[in-house]
């Protein structure tokens, strides 16, 4: 029994043992953190889509949707809208609005879109297929990036071409206009980190004696 025992004590140590990998794998912490950016983005661009603080005034604010006329406020109205009296009415008939919400309409969707494929990525535990989601996902965001920032830029720029028929001395951009930046910007971490795929999990090694002599 003693030779036994130091026999087995031996071969434990023998230099011709064989090692074999034993992999664990974790969902990658760059791409959960993309996830969240996913759904802030979300939320932030809801936020934006119904607000009507995009463009104010005295007695004016404006939003994608809706313009909100303020108790007495000052005569003519901006753009020369017709006074209706106190309320919110809908948005005045011009192409750059309907343009602008439009962009961020697509760039909720295809955000919405991009956070489920990343979701499933995270959840998904074949290798291959995981890689497969997050590449879709990160163009699929990119496309969300480029409309968000288009009606960001848009939107002042036509806006400013107007701005002879404000009949205000004093505008300024409102709070949703500032989340629609933030959006903008979730949106860009989101997008470097999917891009940053060299390794799409976090792969830790654990070496296991498995045989002996």
């Amino acid at each position: 029994m003693l030779e036994t025992a130091i026999s087995c004590h031996f071969n434990f140590f023998k230099p011709n043992s064989t090692y074999k990998p034993r992999k664990v794998s974790q969902p990658a912490r760059k791409f959960v953190i993309a996830f969240i950016c996913g759904i802030m983005v979300i939320v932030l661009l809801v936020l934006a889509l119904v607000s009507n603080d995009w463009l104010m005034a005295i007695g004016w604010r404006q939003g994608l949707f809706y313009h909100c006329i303020g108790e007495q406020a000052p005569t003519p109205l901006p753009f020369n809208v017709k006074a209706s009296g106190p309320g919110c009415y809908g948005a005045r008939d011009v192409t750059y609005i309907k343009v602008a919400a439009g962009l961020c309409i697509v760039a909720l969707v295809t955000d919405a879109m991009a956070t489920l494929l990343t979701g499933i990525g995270l959840r998904t535990s074949d290798h291959r297929t995981k890689y497969k989601f997050y590449r879709i996902a990160v163009y699929v965001m990119i496309l969300s990036l480029i409309c968000v920032l288009l009606a960001l830029v848009i939107y002042p720029v036509c806006f400013a071409a107007e701005l002879n028929q404000g009949n205000r001395t004093v505008w300024e951009f409102g709070w949703a206009y500032g989340v629609g930046w933030g959006a903008a910007i979730f949106l860009f971490g989101a997008v470097v980190l999917l891009l940053c795929d060299k390794e799409s999990e976090e792969i830790y090694y654990k070496e296991r004696k498995v045989g002996g002599a």
